[in-house]
């Protein structure tokens, strides 16, 4: 039994080689669009979430991680370990949110090492056969379609015909089950269900828990809306709240449930969001945050950060990341070093002792960081693009507009404004004038990798799928078989 506990009494180093290949079970829960600032221990002025904060108070927290800007490139980016666009995601539909063949996935990657994985949620890489995650290293495929449930648009990104949050349609290992519950619940009650049926067998498993809440529409189980209707929150906003409350109701079920079946300390879990938060603003009587330029009281916290979803300034890619492992790593540390979500794919991998696919993986490692939040953390440029360019219209016409370049103190955006993230982590001042040979070296660097990315980004003349392949497979089923229901 693997016994050492990584504290920063030993090197960073040997305590990361202590680390590696020890193949714990690792749980990867991931929110859409709740972003960094709506969490309890976030400072956030009226969410109560204790699950997430006992989580945050037990694991060591990366304070500093950068997501992309929206869904379906950040999932790429932990599937892969390299940026979106060099996956083909230069969009989260369209066909441009598929991933790449040619990539090697994370759990495709864990096989070589023994794992069995299984995700639940969303998935967003690809609604046609050869992309979804059954053939892409998933052993357990537990799924909603396109970006969110429900959604449905003109190429092959549709979710099933008619979806809704409550009793949802899932797709389970390739057939349509009829599920009762809120769609949360319903996720993680059959990630609860496949962890206590791996948890005896000889394979360490990779749980994919992602949850298509508090993305909207913003339907909240009626329980957790209450609390905000009756505080005054319109439906919206009640409804975006109450589902981080749901989420965090049903986080604190999984830790009993990994608790009660002894996992706990051979099981590494990590929290994180997709993207910035969604921002709702809230007509709470009673706290508001600030004042729009007409007098109007705002009640979205967004940490203090500026930009939400979509934006490629600190706030629409900045997310919480959360690693905790019980009596293996030293709980309760922030680290503030400037980390990625392509640094996702090669943490766990050599948590798992698998092999990197080569020539793919971007990101480094983070165990020495997690043993040690003071160890050397090499400096170097991030970069981000929105993208979403229209159908059919060249990438490289778009390559200077909505970009940005990140390292450890600047940010660099659209190449017109710099900001010292240090002095000034809320982005008020633009130090460009004053610094103008850091923006033309983040410029130069930028220039560097669009022209190495651009080749890659092998979705951009894909004609648009005349059909929905969620909706063909499941009136076939219905026709054929029928849609059983899953208890």
């Amino acid at each position: 039994m693997f016994l050492f506990l990584c504290v920063p009494v030993a090197t960073a180093a040997s305590a990361a080689e202590s680390l590696e290949s020890s193949q714990p079970n690792i749980l990867l829960i991931i929110t859409d669009d709740q972003g960094y600032g709506p969490v309890g221990r976030h400072a956030h002025p009226w969410l109560q979430t204790p699950n997430l904060d006992q989580l945050y108070d037990r694991s060591v927290r990366f304070d500093r991680f950068m997501a992309s800007p929206t869904c379906s490139p950040t999932r790429s980016a932990l599937m892969t370990g390299r940026h979106p666009m060099r996956n083909g995601i230069t969009h989260t539909i369209l066909e441009r949110e598929r991933l790449s063949l040619a990539a090697t996935t994370l759990p495709q990657s864990l096989k070589s090492a023994g794992y069995t994985s299984g995700i639940f949620g969303k998935w967003h890489l690809g609604d046609e056969d050869a992309y979804l995650p059954e053939s892409r290293g998933f052993d357990e495929s537990f799924i909603h379609g396109a970006g969110g449930i429900g959604q449905r648009y003109d190429c092959s990104c549709a979710d099933a015909p008619g979806n809704t949050y409550f009793d949802p349609y899932v797709r389970h290992n390739g057939k349509f089950v009829k599920t009762k519950g809120f769609c949360t619940d319903v996720f993680f009650k059959a990630a609860t269900r496949w962890i206590d049926e791996k948890r005896t067998g000889t394979q360490p498993f990779f749980a994919y828990v992602a949850t298509n809440a508090p993305h909207a529409p913003y339907n909240a189980p009626p329980s957790n809306a209450k609390r905000f209707t009756d505080l005054g929150f319109d439906n919206d906003q009640a409804g975006f709240y109450g589902m981080v409350e749901n989420i965090d109701e049903n986080i604190g079920r999984l830790m009993e449930s990994l608790k009660s079946m002894g996992l706990l300390s051979n099981t590494v879990v990590i929290f994180m969001s997709d993207n910035g938060t969604a921002g709702i603003k809230a007509n709470k009587p009673n706290a508001p945050i600030g004042k729009a330029t007409d007098g109007t009281e705002l009640f979205m916290y967004n940490a203090g950060m500026k930009g939400l979803k979509g934006s490629v300034d600190e706030g629409g890619v900045r997310v919480p990341f959360y690693v905790r492992w019980d009596g293996k790593i030293e709980g309760n540390r922030t680290i503030s070093k400037v980390v990625a979500h392509i640094d996702v794919f090669p943490t766990i991998a050599a948590l798992a002792g698998a092999e990197l696919p080569k020539d793919q993986v971007e990101g480094r490692s983070m165990l020495p960081l997690i043993c040690d939040s003071a160890a050397k953390w090499e400096d170097r440029f991030l970069f981000d693009h929105t993208g979403r360019w229209p159908t059919g219209a060249e990438p490289n016409d778009y390559q200077w507009q909505n970009y940005t370049v990140r390292n450890s103190q600047h940010r660099l955006v659209d190449g017109k404004f710099l900001f010292d993230m240090l002095a000034d982590p809320g982005q008020t001042n633009n130090c460009i004038d004053q610094q103008p040979e850091i923006a033309d070296k983040m410029r130069k660097a930028y220039d560097e990798w669009w022209q190495l990315t651009r080749p890659m980004m092998v979705n951009e003349t894909a004609p648009m799928s005349p059909t929905r392949p969620f909706h063909e497979a499941f009136f076939k089923q219905q026709k054929d078989d029928g849609i059983a229901d899953w208890e």
